[in-house]
């Protein structure tokens, strides 16, 4: 899994709310290899006009949102279906980090497992960091998971944020749920060991297939 600890980087606010995950990346994108990557899904509904063309009205598609890696959305953002492709075309698209109100649940618990992190703020933080956005696009925010803070240099504000433990450790370290058991290799090898004796038929079948 892809590590996150502090990211300096370009945001773009989406302030609309109740965002879904049908929305961030439409179902018809879901069918092709992985390999070809997802990226023209993301919000490819508002992103693309009837004639195929870019849509102009729509903020990513403006050229003064270009290489924002900070997403600034609406409350609820990420509801609806579980589809983990949406969390993972926003990386691919470039995305590490997500500023909301709220997030859908199974959303917010994907991006962790995706390399992004998902920023729970007040509505009124999130507010004041999009009207900072929107009077100088191309301003900068530092999202820090390791201090959970989001620092907007324009106006030398800093927000607080809380991300559960255990999600947090394992963005921080890159380590998915296979790669986090295995840092506890020694401890399931001893407890084997002291357990063999015990349960016996429960290595049968390990030690036949030998």
């Amino acid at each position: 899994m892809e590590a996150f600890s502090a990211l300096t980087a370009p945001a773009v606010p989406l302030l609309q709310a109740n965002v879904d995950t049908d929305q961030i990346i439409p179902t018809r994108f879901l069918t092709r290899p992985p390999e070809q990557g997802l990226a023209d899904g993301l919000f490819a509904e508002w992103r693309v006009r009837a004639d195929g063309s870019p849509n102009p009205d729509f903020v990513l598609d403006q050229p003064q949102w270009q290489g924002a890696q900070v997403l600034v959305a609406g409350a609820n953002f990420g509801c609806g279906s579980s589809r983990e492709a949406a969390p993972r075309v926003l990386r691919q698209c470039g995305f590490r980090a997500l500023i909301a109100p709220s997030f859908g649940d199974i959303f917010f618990n994907n991006c962790f497992r995706n390399g992004i992190v998902p920023v729970r703020l007040p509505d009124a933080a999130v507010a004041q960091i999009a009207a900072a956005l929107q009077a100088a696009p191309g301003t900068v925010l530092t999202v820090d998971l390791g201090a959970q803070t989001v620092f907007l240099p324009a106006t030398g504000q800093t927000f607080a944020f809380d991300t559960p433990p255990l999600l947090r450790r394992m963005l921080l370290q890159g380590l998915d749920e296979i790669a986090l058991t295995l840092t506890m290799a020694e401890a399931i090898a001893d407890f084997r060991v002291a357990d063999r004796p015990h349960r016996p038929w429960a290595y049968l079948q390990q030690e036949d297939s030998r």
